[in-house]
């Protein structure tokens, strides 16, 4: 098979990712071989290539919104030729506590796909059949393949930042997860502010109904129940936590964070007010989203690249030079 492979991390410009052909991977008991339609591409995969985050596996596929059919290890609920998604969390351990309670997102022992196993840069991948998606009829295979983590955890960061009906919601940065959650909570009636770099953001952002957009760290024009961050940047989180109510919450939805600079807790922070964080997702979380996603026939931005192309659409992620999501297709 035809696989894009990291063996050590680099600058994406120096283009660290190599195509290479390689044996299918083996089926095992509990997993499932797909064969690759498409995959996502996140800035999460940006870190891994570039090395803020550790190397957990080298060599490595990475991408972790997979699309694919199952075609061997099929079970009864998943039969051969079932389209399924796979996302971020791969596996857990189903024994530490948190996942006794509830809180599989936060497992001692996680698997993560395309991070601490081989993921969806290839034409073929293997998954836990407990970790995976039968996705609906609705959606298309480049909808999908954002929705598998881009979507799933805006919609989990809606939840930790306790979104309600009819609130005044702020998004901070406007790519490939925000652009998914503005329709969850247009759904849900909510007024949506958007505070983003990048004129073609902004763009996007007017254009899916925000009720005002800003540049980076502008503050909105009202107070807000809520908000949730996008960008990995500290001062974002603290324009964000400015615009907040006493009592509201901003959740902070990034995997790496390069600082939180110093700010005045008794006007900022006082009041009740709470800054909370965004970690991984849930099964539940997965189901619930991609259920509403069909019902509301959400519709992801999306530029396809290649798998040959894989550097390419991880060079556009980290320019912002795309709206929306990208998605390497097979």
């Amino acid at each position: 098979m035809k696989a894009a492979v990291l063996t050590k991390p680099a600058p994406i410009a120096d283009r660290p990712l190599r195509i290479e052909d390689l044996a299918q991977p083996q089926t095992e008991v509990g997993k499932l071989l797909l064969k690759v339609r498409a995959c996502g591409v996140c800035r999460t995969d940006l870190h891994i290539t570039e090395g803020e985050l550790p190397p957990q596996r080298s060599p490595l596929i990475p991408g972790h919104q997979i699309v694919g059919d199952v075609v061997a290890g099929a079970t009864a609920d998943l039969p051969v030729g079932t389209r399924v998604g796979v996302s971020w969390i791969g596996g857990t351990d189903g024994s530490c506590w948190y996942c006794m309670h509830h809180m599989e997102n936060l497992c001692d022992a996680p698997t993560f796909t395309g991070y601490t196993v081989d993921g969806g840069y290839a034409e073929y991948a293997a998954a836990r059949a407990d970790f995976v998606f039968p996705l609906p009829a609705a959606l298309n295979d480049t909808d999908a393949a954002p929705l598998l983590c881009a979507g799933i955890i805006g919609f989990r960061s809606l939840r930790v930042a306790g979104v309600q009906p009819g609130e005044r919601v702020g998004l901070f940065g406007f790519g490939a997860s925000a652009h998914l959650a503005i329709d969850v909570l247009h759904a849900w009636k909510c007024s949506v502010y958007v505070s983003t770099r990048g004129e073609s953001h902004r763009k996007l952002a007017e254009s899916m109904g925000a009720t005002w957009v800003g540049s980076e760290t502008d503050k909105p024009p009202a107070e807000l129940d809520r908000a949730v961050t996008f960008a990995p940047s500290g001062e974002v989180v603290v324009a964000a936590l400015s615009s907040l109510r006493k009592g509201g919450v901003v959740a902070i939805n990034a995997i790496h964070l390069d600082r939180v600079p110093e700010f005045d807790y008794d006007r900022l922070l006082w009041g009740e007010r709470q800054l909370r964080s965004v970690a991984n997702m849930t099964r539940e979380d997965a189901r619930d989203f991609l259920k509403i996603a069909a019902e509301i026939g959400m519709k992801a931005r999306v530029t396809a690249f290649l798998l040959d192309e894989a550097n390419e659409a991880l060079l556009a992620v980290k320019r912002d030079a795309i709206e929306g999501a990208a998605v390497l297709t097979m």
